[in-house]
């Protein structure tokens, strides 16, 4: 008995350390490699508390690889965009300004009852209320609500606005997204042009890159720097 009590504290303690350094996602915001990481320590982790024939250290080498390996993984997924979607998934668009993409909602397996389910999450009770809603590579749904239906809506307030639009990020952890300056109808030119606006030389430099149909754009680089920019530019996505 108090064998299983000590091996129950060590492996407790190791789990614990684990999962600081990995970090503090909760359950459903993890990535579905970061979950599959966590599941299996969970297993892992069982076996040398309940099983006193087996040495500790046969529990602890396995968790250990495991969180190199969740550590290895996270690299690859930061440094290559390319990756990052395999790894990842990516965002999937299932309600449009044209309606519920019943096609996506198919391919991710989800219902119109998930998908009301996610919308009504994020305190929109009827479909009429959203411009778009966006299945995350996490599983949550984020909605970008039309205009007349935000919060403090604009129509009680009777202003003549601009309705939102859906950024679309060209620049993501220091690498152009080349598929998204297509949507975009850009060159990489255009990107390099809008940097210097704001004093910024390489895209290297820039986390994050964002472009509206309005030309409102936001950078933030590696150093801190955070600016909103307004180019002259006009899309449609």
């Amino acid at each position: 008995m108090v064998i299983i009590l000590f091996r129950v504290i060590i492996v407790y303690l190791i789990v614990l350390i684990y999962l600081r350094i990995m970090g503090k996602r909760q359950l459903g915001e993890m990535q579905p490699f970061e979950l599959v990481v966590t599941l299996l320590i969970a297993d892992i982790a069982a076996l040398p508390m309940t099983q006193t024939s087996m040495p500790i250290l046969f529990g602890v080498i396995p968790l250990t690889t495991l969180v190199i390996l969740h550590f290895v993984v996270g690299f690859i997924a930061r440094k290559s965009i390319t990756m990052r979607k395999v790894i990842n998934g990516k965002p999937v668009i299932v309600v449009s300004p044209e309606g519920i993409q019943y096609n996506a909602l198919k391919e991710l397996n989800m219902s119109l009852d998930d998908l009301m389910e996610g919308i009504r999450g994020c305190d929109y009770f009827s479909i009429e209320d959203v411009l778009y809603a966006i299945v995350e590579t996490n599983g949550t749904i984020t909605v970008i609500p039309k205009i007349t239906s935000a919060n403090v809506t604009n129509e009680n307030l009777k202003l003549q606005l601009p309705e939102n639009t859906l950024p679309l990020i060209l620049i993501s952890g220091g690498k152009i997204v080349k598929p998204n300056l297509n949507i975009a109808k850009v060159d990489e030119q255009f990107v390099i042009d809008a940097l210097s606006k704001v004093q910024v030389k390489t895209p290297k430099d820039v986390i994050i890159f964002t472009l509206d149909t309005e030309g409102a754009g936001f950078v933030q680089t590696f150093d801190g720097m955070s600016k909103n920019l307004q180019l002259e530019y006009k899309g449609n996505w």
